[in-house]
């Protein structure tokens, strides 16, 4: 059964916070608010869980997922930074951007891109999501709330419990989130390339 938790957007309850890591620790797909779109979110570490997530947002492994990180750090644990991609990360997070990278060994294989050696990260801003990521103590791996076939992301809490209330196992009401998912940057070449423009100003990147 779903649970259906309403969380504060600006001070997150510490109880709600804490069971909705219980529920992603025993497996659980999870729908979270997000400084762009709501996100789909499991645990890092759970193929099973992964792989029902892929299942309900109707992608395979050729799409990127992407890892939801706590700050700057966290990142590089799970990828390859330079110097010029970390100064662009440092200028860009917080905020609705996913930047891909080289992933780290860090990273299980099964959740990097296939042929590319990939990953999508990102540092949102957003204070359910920090206090979550902070009382995991490790990241969460994601996908944008858009459903196969649909260009528009689902933004509201009680749109995603009517979608998907019986394949997910808690979905968070943080109020609306924006319409736009993050931009997309990828840094693995020479210069910046914007793979999509989203909430996220581009201009950051020097694009």
């Amino acid at each position: 059964m779903t649970q259906f938790f309403q969380i504060h957007p600006d001070n997150p309850q510490a109880r709600l916070i804490k069971q909705a890591a219980q529920i992603i620790h025993g497996g659980g797909i999870v729908a979270l608010p997000t400084d762009s779109c709501y996100a789909l979110v499991c645990h890092l570490d759970d193929k099973a869980a992964v792989e029902k997530l892929r299942r309900i947002r109707g992608i395979d492994d050729k799409h990127h997922l992407t890892l939801l990180c706590r700050d700057l750090s966290e990142i590089g644990n799970y990828a390859r930074v330079d110097n010029k991609q970390f100064r662009f990360l440092k200028a860009a997070t917080p905020g609705p951007f996913t930047v891909i990278l080289e992933a780290t060994r860090e990273v299980p294989r099964r959740l990097s891109h296939p042929s590319r050696k990939t990953i999508g990260l990102r540092v949102p801003e957003n204070a359910i999501a920090h206090a979550l990521l902070a009382e995991l103590g490790q990241p969460l791996i994601g996908t944008t709330l858009i459903m196969q076939g649909e260009e528009d992301a689902i933004t509201d809490a009680d749109a995603i419990r009517e979608r998907l209330e019986k394949q997910l196992d808690l979905i968070i009401d943080g109020g609306a989130c924006s319409m736009e998912p993050t931009t997309v940057i990828d840094l693995t070449a020479e210069a910046p390339q914007l793979v999509r423009q989203g909430r996220g100003d581009a201009a950051v990147f020097g694009l």
